[in-house]
């Protein structure tokens, strides 16, 4: 469970999974700072993160000589009925072709990739 909590400066947030703690904030432009990560770079950083690390545990696993990962997402809300979450995957490493499409495989099937491609519910408790 994530905790997050306001702080002294406008739209500051500081949250926390009880073991490390980070600061969100909006952009100037909005009344912030600019001085953590905004909600929705936070979105596109779980994704990101998630496929860095499946696909560097799956190289490990099987072997591959990946020696390290790129990803870069945009998250898209030009369509106000749809999020759109444009990426990208960049290997490194002594890889031929076969190696690069496992990969890619196993980024798609991260498990953050897996929970937004899920239709999402919200409930208040």
């Amino acid at each position: 469970m994530i905790v997050c909590e306001s702080m002294e400066k406008d739209f500051q947030v500081r949250f926390t999974d009880g073991v490390r703690e980070a600061v969100s904030d909006t952009t100037p432009d909005h009344g912030g700072t600019g001085e953590g990560f905004n909600p929705h770079a936070l979105l596109e950083a779980s994704l990101g993160n998630c496929i860095a690390i499946v696909t560097r545990m799956s190289a490990r696993k099987h072997g591959i000589p990946l020696t390290g990962v790129i990803v870069k997402v945009n998250l898209n809300r030009d369509d106000s009925a749809k999020a759109v979450f444009e990426y990208s995957v960049e290997f490194t490493g002594d890889l031929d072709d076969q190696m690069r499409e496992k990969l890619l495989r196993v980024a798609k099937a991260c498990p953050v990739h897996k929970t937004l491609q899920r239709q999402l519910e919200f409930v208040q408790v």
